[in-house]
């Protein structure tokens, strides 16, 4: 599950709303929002963002969060390693290769380091 499709699962269970009543109210299949809700879809469009936010009626500060963890939410990363160091490029694989058994602490840590 990405950030963002936890975040739209939560508040649309916190609203009571099923899922295929907000797939049908917004447009789309109920395949398709399990899909992105579970993050075996891409980061939604910048439209159907609006209309879920319009939907939800999230406004402001919380329209910007919801926008930005769409942003962050590409379930499949790809990372660039060409002209960087052979240390960033073990880096990046290391980290492909592990990330799945990685805990919520460590994640979390790692997050902390590389905002910091």
């Amino acid at each position: 599950m990405t950030p963002f499709g936890a975040r739209i699962r939560s508040l649309r269970q916190a609203r009571g709303i099923s899922l295929k009543q907000m797939a049908a109210d917004l447009g789309v299949s109920a395949a398709y929002l399990s899909a992105l809700e579970h993050g075996h879809r891409g980061r939604p469009s910048w439209l159907l963002l609006q209309r879920i936010c319009g939907y939800l009626n999230i406004i402001w500060d919380d329209a910007e969060e919801l926008a930005e963890l769409a942003k962050m939410s590409h379930p499949r990363v790809t990372i660039d390693t060409a002209g960087l160091s052979p240390r960033a490029t073990l880096l990046a694989n290391e980290l492909g290769r592990r990330i799945d058994k990685l805990d919520d602490a460590k994640l979390e840590q790692m997050l902390k380091l590389l905002r910091g």
